[in-house]
């Protein structure tokens, strides 16, 4: 698959009954691409908070080192982010 480096690894943040968590969701399974979801209220989301990733929006789609979107997202942006 040509674009696996470009979505291995992807962690998606999400809290408790957010609706644009659940689209997250739907979005990346139209997509086909597989993110790691963590709760925003864990350790490891504190970690990425700690070292530059912001959660003030969720959810928030992240790589570990940048955001690559938040808040709704959107298939259109996200093909061309990740170049699908």
């Amino acid at each position: 698959m040509a674009n696996a480096a470009r979505t291995d690894g992807l962690i998606l943040i999400t809290t408790e009954d957010c609706h644009f968590c659940e689209r997250a969701h739907d979005v990346l399974q139209v997509l086909g691409v597989a993110a790691r979801e963590i709760a925003v209220d864990s350790d490891e989301a504190t970690g990425l908070a700690a070292h530059g990733i912001p959660l003030a929006f969720m959810p928030v789609l992240t790589d570990g080192e940048r955001v690559i979107a938040y808040g709704r997202l959107s298939e259109k942006r996200l093909r061309k982010e990740l170049a699908l």
